[in-house]
């Protein structure tokens, strides 16, 4: 389960990467909408792995495949 979600997160820090990229990669006035529409794909993609992410870990709740450990209210 670990692994599930540590791919997850590399790739919504790739795809965060990728556009930062993108938008600081200098070229023409010419080729700027093409790297605005590549920023925007790789900006979507993280947006969309964040979400599935976060479905996933509550699916795995609710399946019972991880239970929250909590933190103690008293000492």
């Amino acid at each position: 389960m670990k692994i599930i979600f540590l791919i997850a997160f590399i790739g919504i820090l790739g795809a965060l990467a990728a556009a930062g990229l993108f938008m600081l990669k200098s070229g023409s006035e010419a080729n700027n909408g093409k790297r605005n529409s590549k920023m925007a794909r790789a900006l979507a993609v993280r947006v969309g792995l964040s979400v599935a992410l976060f479905l996933f870990i509550l699916f795995s709740y609710l399946m019972g495949w991880i239970e929250p450990t909590g933190l103690p209210l008293t000492r």
